[in-house]
């Protein structure tokens, strides 16, 4: 198995970013194919090596819970970064057809994700002002990413419940100073007049939300799928993939 890691590692390291890819109908022609989990459970295997097997990310926000996640975001923000609309340079290689397969392995790897449980023990805010943060999130969240942060799968907005905290803080000042470019430009427009306090107040009150039952993970569980997976040792982050780097110039044949 960690041999099997260390090579997908090298091989996304030297992969060349091809043409843009139209994210908006790359995403259709994904989205109507039947999933095969079983398929989607091996293509899974890329996503572990930072995500973890069980999809949980890691509480410090370095890489963000992905279990539970509902399949028609997981897919858009796959093609989102594929095509360059989101900038993600350590997902980035990835996501590429080389290393994840094409649209049929989308759709069956964005499946199996979301039917992954999801962690209780997220990481969380400070637990301050979290009164501000509830009434903010009702007042600028909660129609578009729902009431408990269950997002919406036909306009795809993610859900939010079960979140890491730091990603959550990351990922909406990624959205306020342009870098994620995938943003709902609705959203942008909503948040650019939060001060710090009220944007740490309202990450904080989401870090707290609380996918339905049904969803969470037993305490203790592991996936049964990798029983083989070298987990993290002492609860230490994977190293990121080497970014992305050109092949050697062809030389004369000898």
């Amino acid at each position: 198995m960690a041999s099997l890691l260390i090579g997908l590692c090298l091989s996304a390291a030297q992969v060349i970013a091809g043409p843009p890819a139209d994210a908006a109908e790359d995403y259709e022609s994904v989205i109507v194919l039947t999933p095969n989990i079983d398929n989607g459970r091996r293509v899974y295997l890329v996503c572990a090596v930072c995500h973890g097997p069980e999809g949980w990310g890691t509480p410090d926000g370095t890489y963000p819970q992905i279990a539970g996640q509902l399949r028609e975001v997981i897919i858009k923000q796959l093609e989102d970064i594929r095509a360059g609309n989101r900038d993600n340079p350590l997902m980035y290689p990835f996501a590429l057809t080389r290393i994840l397969g094409g649209p049929q392995n989308l759709a069956d790897v964005a499946a199996y994700v979301e039917t992954l449980p999801m962690t209780p023990h997220n990481g969380l805010g400070p637990g301050v002002d979290l009164e501000l943060g509830e009434r903010l999130y009702a007042d600028n969240c909660a129609d578009c990413h729902g009431e408990r942060g269950e997002g919406n799968p036909g306009k795809r907005i993610p859900a939010l419940a079960g979140q890491h905290f730091i990603y959550l803080v990351r990922q909406f000042e990624a959205i306020r100073n342009g870098r994620r470019k995938n943003a709902n430009s609705e959203m942008v427009k909503q948040i650019a007049g939060f001060n710090q306090g009220e944007e740490m107040a309202v990450l904080d009150y989401v870090s707290r939300l609380r996918p339905p039952p049904e969803k969470m993970a037993a305490e203790g569980w592991l996936n049964p799928d990798f029983p083989n997976f070298v987990r993290e040792p002492l609860g230490v982050p994977p190293l990121p993939p080497a970014p992305p780097v050109p092949p050697p110039t062809p030389g004369p044949i000898p």
